[in-house]
């Protein structure tokens, strides 16, 4: 089952680690494995948030994630999207930022550097809303009991996720983003420029996330009233549609951190999207294992652990508007949250049934 799953991965792989070794000669070997193990360490939860949704997929849907979604992720994101951020904030055409990626790479360094604002009160807003949204529903297993519980009591406030996203936004904005990184040490006041980047992660999450609710609720009614099986395949198409267009929007918002990491073991762009695209197959390839393995279902708290993840990630980024945090620290902090919820799952599976039922036994000890 290991190998069947992630046999793209190895492929992929191999063929990063040569084609790496003929752009750039052998040198280039350790640069691209490092940048995948980067890759991996970083979005360890995003697999795990992933498996939440994809399960909910068809096989058909499941291969589109693995090959359509692969391709999005490695040459939309790691590759063409730091050179759209350098056209934008450079004001250059598509062509000029290649050709300043390839010819000139410090400067290329240094403008996607001072994009970093823009980009993590982006990513920071969506990733925030995911983990507000997961926190504020109610659930029938909890892991954290002592928080969930009464937060999972606040689900019937309308609107409640948004309006605390806003607000951690407008504080961000009024402090971090006045005084925001930018390459070579120095800050300038960025607070319209992440405003307005929060906003519209705010919006995307919003428009994303409310169509592939509505069509997987679609779905769910005609599955019960099994009134027209032709229409409920249609609608279960729209439903996956929008639920891969949430997947691909959610693996963006992880791979902002990675990609300007990356940055400190090499500003070569091509590097950068062999290394960064072999560890994206894997994360996906260990997102479909866990489908078909049914670990989510096994190990019932990897989802909360994950979700807890995001959260701590969404405000790394929004501090890193103005400070800057060491990649092994983020990559750390999924890795712990993950491992703990893993651990405390393990437990969960070694009390005896009776026990198991108790919402008291839901704790983390």
């Amino acid at each position: 089952m290991l190998p069947k799953t992630f046999r793209w991965a190895f492929a992929v792989t191999v063929l990063g680690l040569v084609l790496g070794v003929l752009y750039e000669g052998w040198t280039a070997l350790g640069f691209v494995a490092i940048l995948a193990v980067l890759e991996i360490s970083l979005s360890f939860d995003n697999a795990v948030v992933n498996a939440g949704v994809l399960k909910k997929m068809n096989a058909f849907w499941q291969k589109i994630f693995l090959t359509v979604g692969v391709l999005i992720a490695v040459f939309g994101m790691r590759l063409l999207f730091p050179v759209v951020v350098v056209a934008v904030t450079a004001k250059k055409t598509p062509y000029e930022a290649v050709n300043l990626a390839l010819t000139d790479k410090d400067r290329y360094q240094q403008l996607v550097t001072d994009a970093h604002p823009a980009i993590a009160a982006f990513g920071g807003m969506f990733l925030l809303m995911i983990f507000l949204d997961f926190i504020f529903e109610e659930r029938d297993i909890q892991w954290l009991a002592w928080l969930e519980r009464p937060l999972s009591k606040l689900s019937k406030v309308d609107m409640l996720s948004v309006c605390i996203a806003l607000a951690v936004l407008l504080i961000t904005s009024s402090t971090f983003a006045t005084q925001a990184h930018q390459h070579g040490g120095t800050h300038v006041d960025k607070a319209q420029t992440v405003l307005v980047s929060g906003v519209a992660g705010l919006i995307t999450y919003l428009v994303v996330g409310g169509l592939s609710g509505y069509f997987e609720n679609r779905l769910e009614e005609e599955d019960e009233t099994e009134s027209d099986a032709k229409s409920a395949v249609l609608l279960a198409g729209r439903a996956a549609f929008f639920m891969f267009l949430y997947l691909e929007v959610l693996d963006a918002s992880f791979s902002f951190d990675g990609v300007i990491g990356a940055f400190a073991i090499t500003n070569d762009i091509v590097l950068m999207a062999l290394g960064l695209g072999m560890g994206a197959m894997y994360v996906r390839s260990l997102t479909v294992y866990l489908v078909r393995q049914g670990t989510l279902d096994e190990y019932v708290y990897l989802e909360h652990g994950a979700h807890y993840a995001i959260g701590a990630l969404a405000v790394i980024l929004m501090v890193t508007i103005q400070y800057e945090i060491n990649e092994v620290i983020t990559g750390l902090v999924g890795v712990v949250l993950i491992a703990w919820s893993f651990w405390s799952s393990v437990r969960r599976n070694q009390e005896p049934a009776m026990t198991k039922s108790e919402p008291e036994t839901l704790t983390v000890p």
